[in-house]
């Protein structure tokens, strides 16, 4: 999601005035389907190729922060599923020792400075898979995505919508090769940024909020790709507001809506696609 990564420079934020119940939307509608205009003929192939890669490839946790970030919506910042970093403030100084042993650099780090730290995405201290582990089996620390595998990286929050001086991996080409291929025919002028993102049986991704309303002058330009059609994201702005469930295998949704996806039986993945939108192909859509 956040997709999973959040500016750690909006961590505990309050909204700006009461969430609206309606969504956002794009082009007056709540999300836009994206299947009359892309062809998915592949998905087939490359849905084989991500679960053959996935087991090969070494993924990471993300999303624990979500809370501390004040990024969820606010019906459910209370709930029993433990933030990464509200854990982390609280952990008494033997425990705290005992996560930061397993950093990359243990000796990187002072007890008697815990207030001058922040850890995981975003952050200056990206949490180590053995942290997360750790803080999940220690101490309940829930990470809504337990598959995140990054194709195109980027390196800040900021620019994920830049392609500047990026490009797929060596090892994304080698493992996903059809998949980013595929990637490289959708209609973006730049692309900054290709997440895979996975959720095991029976989590849920807790609703959340890419930009806040008002915050930006357009609606954020990514592509997200479900193969399976199996996942079911969702947009929800108010608690008492029926979930907007997103039927397609290929669509845009407005990042100033909360947004999540609800637990299922078995593990589901989407591919999130943030860059710029090729003129004619925004033009495409806004004239529909």
């Amino acid at each position: 999601m956040t997709g999973a990564r959040a500016m750690t420079a909006r961590r505990r934020k309050k909204p700006r005035g009461p969430v609206p119940a309606e969504l956002w939307g794009i082009f007056g509608a709540p999300y836009a389907n994206l299947e009359p205009h892309v062809d998915l003929g592949a998905l087939a192939r490359i849905d084989r190729e991500i679960a053959r890669g996935l087991a090969e490839v070494e993924s990471s946790y993300t999303g624990g922060t979500l809370k501390w970030m004040g990024v969820v919506a606010p019906w459910v910042r209370d709930d029993a599923y433990l933030d990464a970093m509200d854990v982390i403030e609280r952990l008494d100084d033997v425990e705290l020792r005992a996560f930061l042993d397993l950093a990359e650099d243990p000796s990187a780090f002072d007890v008697a400075a815990r207030a001058t730290y922040t850890f995981g995405d975003e952050t200056p201290h990206p949490f180590t898979r053995a942290q997360m582990r750790w803080l999940s089996y220690r101490h309940g620390v829930y990470f809504p995505w337990k598959v995140c595998y990054h194709l195109l990286e980027n390196d800040r929050w900021e620019d994920k919508h830049s392609g500047s001086g990026k490009d797929f991996g060596d090892e994304a080409r080698e493992v996903f090769p059809e998949t980013v291929e595929f990637i490289e025919s959708l209609p973006f002028k730049e692309i900054g940024r290709v997440v895979i993102f996975g959720v095991e049986p029976n989590d849920h991704a807790p609703l959340h909020r890419d930009t806040e309303p008002g915050a930006a002058l357009g609606v954020a330009q990514s592509i997200s790709i479900c193969p399976r059609g199996d996942k079911r994201f969702y947009l929800q702005n108010h608690a008492d507001a029926p979930p907007t469930i997103v039927s397609a295998r290929a669509y845009w949704f407005n990042d100033m809506d909360y947004h999540g996806v609800l637990p299922d039986p078995f593990f589901r993945y989407s591919i999130r696609v943030d860059g710029v939108f090729e003129p004619a192909f925004l033009s495409r859509l806004s004239d529909r």
